[in-house]
């Protein structure tokens, strides 16, 4: 039984000392997932410089890695992968902003935007939406970078194969979890006592392996309290990221299912 060797990637589009781009970094080996450290970049050029680190590997990265078919249709850009993340790429915000603004404008209220087939099944925002959480501009921000490192996006586009990237999403397994509760939140105001009791529920529910990804969180006393008091939820995302990455490093088609659209994408365990 080998070792591979997993992360989870929690990313902003705009990394900085006070919301860095955090990085998981463990061991799947069996059905155990040890965590081996936690790392913080405060840039994009620094996230660059990471994705070049010698594999194999496969990796969980919480950002959109794909648009909407009816919404690219629509505004007629490239439907080849390769050529709709150039062209993407080369938009600026406020252009994206304006071209998704009109086309939630033109439909109805209660169906404003587009939706992948996954986002349903992950119960993810949709990846057009640039506020709250403004995922639009993630896609903008790391897809590119993932491009240019030249990393395999299995059912998008080939790289090396022994750097695999693939679209994660913590809020999926943290729903498998608790529920509905919140657990994080970046308002110092909100970052209450019961946020602090759902995350040490998540970990305990990691840790004995109660999820159906039959995989179990190995952690230090040390890892375990950061995890907990880190009232933004950032190194706890990452961490989830890191196991639905494990999950899917032993998964037929990296647990994609059957004729997924590669303009679209599919997150991981959905």
């Amino acid at each position: 039984m080998t070792d591979i060797a997993v992360f989870g990637v929690d990313f902003t589009s705009a990394p900085r000392r006070a919301k860095p781009i955090c990085i998981a970094a463990g061991q799947r080996h069996g059905t155990v997932v040890r965590l081996t450290g936690l790392v913080a970049l405060h840039s994009l050029e620094a996230f660059s410089e990471w994705l070049q680190t010698p594999g194999p590997w496969v990796a969980g990265f919480d950002l959109p890695f794909g648009l909407p078919r009816e919404l690219v249709e629509h505004l007629g850009w490239p439907t080849d992968y390769a050529a709709l993340m150039a062209h993407y790429a080369s938009l600026s915000r406020e252009d994206i902003r304006q071209r998704f603004a009109a086309f939630c404008d033109a439909r109805p209220a209660g169906s404003k935007f587009a939706h992948r087939a996954c986002d349903g099944p992950a119960g993810a925002s949709p990846s057009m939406k640039w506020v709250n959480p403004p995922v639009a501009w993630m896609l903008h921000a790391g897809v590119p970078r993932l491009i240019a490192a030249g990393v395999h996006l299995p059912g998008h586009l080939d790289g090396d194969t022994g750097r695999i990237a693939l679209e994660a999403y913590p809020g999926l397994l943290a729903r498998e979890l608790i529920g509905r509760r919140s657990y994080k939140s970046d308002t110092k105001a909100a970052q209450t006592p019961e946020r602090l009791i759902a995350r040490k529920d998540i970990v305990d529910a990691l840790e004995q392996g109660r999820t159906r990804l039959g995989l179990r969180l190995k952690l230090s006393h040390a890892q375990r309290d950061e995890l907990v008091a880190d009232a933004s939820g950032d190194r706890l995302d990452a961490v989830l990221a890191m196991v639905q990455a494990a999950w899917a490093a032993t998964q037929p088609r990296h647990g994609w299912p059957q004729a997924v659209d590669p303009l679209e994408g599919w997150i991981v365990s959905a």
